[in-house]
């Protein structure tokens, strides 16, 4: 466990009833929390509306639907645990059947409205729940869950039978966990352990028992809502909530569908607002995972690239296993705001410390060397023959006097060290034991971040179990590449946290003149030839070519004449999308007689393959410049999204493009340019001069911006090349595509 600047919250136990089962004071009840008030340009909410669930953690009462205590039935251990569950916080139960008289002793009522008081929360314990949403809407129940499977992870008959269940409650005004759901959100928390806490969010149950485990370790958690099939409470809900609790220190979700893009990136949205890390398994990078996802929850997993840089743009991290799921936010809910940024790794062994700063360095992380008045210091406790500029190879930690906490404080005190790691590959007592409690010390005196890796596949040793388990301040990990995950993680948030603004305080609530001007423009339902995808451009004030869309040979010399020589001559069509492999592109045309004879030769090529033209553009030749793509595709999930990348014949042969999901702000823009392969073309190679990369980072942001005017419109835009210049130039649309609804 760690130390954190959120506090401690302990509980005073009343009895040990009460500490067995997780008993915490009963938050109070309040509507529903910081519900959107405002709307973007499409009328979508700017924030997320936060559920009240208070009374669906806490319920005041609990109504079993087709309770039994018959034993060998299946839902007998349903309401048992339910029975426990419901003592543990509080929480009267009403057992409901129609053919029982009692269930465990308890009056059993023939249906919900005889209950003889209000019911916070009803478990439907029956095949088919939507018969009985009504009379829960009758009692006035607030909430429900539903364990019931056989819908939309079954296919297209299971989807019907779950778009009915959504129906009903959504008419009914009942919010429900599930269908396909489990008994997760009714486990039993220990109440022993102090310190933020991690709330968990699963679609599949058994993902979520590593990170309960947790608390074996001594890591607090405090909820765990098991979504299931999501046909009304998602995951995005669940986020939105504990981002608001006091108590909850990081967020773990295992995903394997979103529900809906937009109130995933407004939860997110929230969590980064409250500075709550989200951590999250999100699975689906392959076709193989997204159809199993699929088929068991039923939802779509998305593109997984699209998913990614959404994830990354909102602050989420994604990462790849149960065991790193568990160790980042564990680190991330308990550890304090780094001090500094390096990362110092201090170790017994030099081949230790230089596999650990491999990978480390490999994962993007600081090892700063230290100060020659560091070193110097460092040799007063460590053979001058060993290396201490980072990593720190001390030979052999110190056993016998002080010289190795000695050692430890020197490192923690240099000003450019935020994290000490020290790898421990296999117990060697004493000094490993000796070490660990140096460690273990030194962490009870300093604010910055202590690591261990304890790298014993055994794992029983005192020094593990109770040195470093015991300690509420160091961070324990027993993989070289988790803890390599976790740091990066711990630094990539708070440095993320301290910059953030929301995208959504910037977004556009009314719609633009440019929106205006490019809507008359929109023929919906067909392509836009390339003259009318530009007037589309020039709308937003991207730069196009000097050009003129001429119908004769003659209009287009004259039109030549007026561009200036050279020039360049495209048909232009509706129909048209691939120009240059059909012949229908001239390029540095310098005379007269070429324009007549290219426009001769664009008609009839035109014409052979059956081509309606409105007319050939002549075009300005362009200068020199480093060629991109930029435009808006569609994205099943999130809506319109905006792709930049290396354009020409690099796009098709290097792929190497960022995606960004509207809205986002010039951070953003300029990060997607960093993450390019090639973005060192941006900036001069070989002779070349730097591109304007602020007029290229402005034009994303009028596409953007496009995006957000004309998504419902607009169902793809591309510019392919958009050229961008020598810095101080600008960026120029070469050639455009659009396709609207």
């Amino acid at each position: 466990m760690l130390g954190s600047t959120h506090g401690t919250l302990t509980t005073t136990s009343r009895t040990a009833r009460v500490v067995a089962c997780g008993e915490r004071p009963r938050p109070a009840v309040h509507g529903l929390a910081d519900a959107a008030q405002d709307v973007d340009v499409s009328g979508r909410p700017l924030q997320s509306a936060v559920p009240d669930l208070d009374l669906f953690f806490r319920p005041r009462t609990v109504a079993v639907i087709g309770a039994s205590d018959a034993e060998g039935r299946p839902n007998t251990g349903i309401t048992r645990q339910l029975l426990a569950w419901s003592e543990c916080v509080g929480a009267r139960v009403h057992p409901v059947h129609p053919t029982r008289r009692t269930v465990f002793g308890l009056t059993c009522h023939p249906s919900i409205g005889e209950v003889p008081e209000q019911v916070d929360l009803a478990v439907l314990l029956v095949g088919d729940p939507t018969p009985h949403i009504g009379e829960l809407s009758g009692a006035k129940v607030k909430y429900a869950v539903a364990f019931a499977s056989g819908f939309a992870e079954t296919g297209a008959e299971g989807a019907a039978a779950q778009a009915r269940l959504t129906a009903a409650v959504r008419a009914s005004g009942i919010r429900l966990l599930g269908p396909n759901t489990n008994l997760n959100a009714f486990e039993r928390f220990r109440t022993d352990l102090d310190g933020p806490a991690i709330a968990l969010i699963t679609q599949s149950g058994h993902q979520g028992r590593p990170v309960f485990a947790l608390q074996e370790l001594g890591i607090r958690l405090s909820h765990w809502a098991p979504t299931g099939n999501e046909a009304d409470l998602e995951c995005a809900d669940f986020i939105s909530y504990f981002a608001t609790r006091p108590e909850v220190g990081a967020i773990a979700a295992y995903v394997e569908g979103i529900k809906d893009g937009r109130a995933f990136l407004l939860a997110a949205d929230r969590a980064a607002r409250h500075r709550v890390p989200v951590v999250a398994v999100k699975v689906g990078r392959t076709e193989t995972g997204a159809r199993t996802a699929a088929s068991h929850t039923g939802k779509l997993t998305g593109a997984d690239e699209v998913v990614d840089a959404a994830m990354r743009q909102f602050g989420v991290i994604r990462v790849d296993g149960l065991d790193e799921l568990q160790d980042t936010s564990a680190l991330l809910a308990r550890a304090r705001p780094p001090r500094a940024t390096g990362v110092a790794v201090y170790s017994i062994s030099g081949g230790t410390g230089a596999h650990f700063a491999d990978l480390a360095t490999a994962a993007g992380l600081e090892l700063p060397i230290l100060s020659a008045g560091k070193q110097r210091e460092l040799h007063e406790w460590i053979p001058e023959y060993l290396s201490v500029a980072n990593p720190i190879d001390n030979g052999g930690h110190p056993v016998g006097d002080w010289r190795g906490r000695r050692i430890i404080d020197a490192i923690l005190a240099d000003p450019s060290v935020g994290v000490l790691v020290c790898p421990i590959t296999g117990p060697f007592p004493p000094m490993s034991d000796r070490l660990a409690q140096d460690l273990v010390a030194a962490a009870e005196e300093t604010d910055k971040l202590v690591c261990v890796v304890w790298g014993s596949p055994v794992g029983t040793e005192d020094a593990y179990r109770t040195t470093l388990l015991g300690s509420s301040r160091v961070a324990t990990f027993r993989t070289f590449s988790n803890c390599v995950t976790a740091v990066r993680a711990y630094l990539d948030h708070h440095r993320f946290a301290a910059d953030y603004r929301s995208p959504f305080d910037d977004a556009p609530r009314t719609l633009s003149p440019s929106a205006r001007k490019a809507q008359a423009l929109m023929r919906p339902g067909e392509q836009l030839s390339e003259h009318a995808a530009k007037q589309l451009l020039r709308a937003y004030g991207i730069r196009v070519p000097r050009e003129q869309l001429v119908t004769s040979a003659a209009a287009a010399v004259r039109a030549a004449a007026q561009v200036g020589y050279p020039v360049v001559m495209k048909a232009s069509g509706p129909q048209l999308t691939h120009k240059t492999e059909l012949g229908l592109v001239k390029i540095g045309l310098t005379s007269a007689s070429q324009v007549r004879d290219a426009y001769r030769e664009l008609t009839d090529i035109a014409r052979y393959e059956g081509l309606p033209l409105d007319g050939i553009l002549v075009c300005q030749l362009v200068g020199r410049g480093v060629e991109t793509i930029l435009g808006i595709t569609p994205d099943s999930l999130f809506g319109p999204t905006v792709t930049v990348g290396l354009g020409g014949v690099l796009v098709e042969a290097l792929h190497d493009t960022a995606v960004r999901v509207p809205p986002f702000g010039e951070g953003d823009a300029r990060a997607m340019l960093a993450e390019l392969r090639g973005h060192a073309l941006l900036s001069g190679v070989r002779g070349a001069p730097p591109a304007d990369v602020d007029a290229l980072v402005e034009t994303v942001l009028r596409v953007q911006r496009m995006a957000l005017e004309l998504g419902d419109t607009l169902a793809e835009l591309e510019i392919n090349p958009l050229l961008v210049l020598e810095r101080g130039q600008g960026a120029v649309a070469l050639d455009a595509l659009a396709f609207c609804r």
